[in-house]
């Protein structure tokens, strides 16, 4: 994934974060609050 930009009113969450997942891998995103 690439180039990934969330935002939320007067919040922004990601900004051109880019991430490798890899056949097999699990990942997660994750805020301050444990919310993702």
């Amino acid at each position: 994934m690439r180039a990934i930009s969330k935002t939320f009113p007067a919040v922004r969450a990601l900004d051109n974060v880019s991430l490798t997942v890899y056949p097999g891998e699990i990942h997660s995103l994750m805020g301050e609050n444990g919310a993702g």
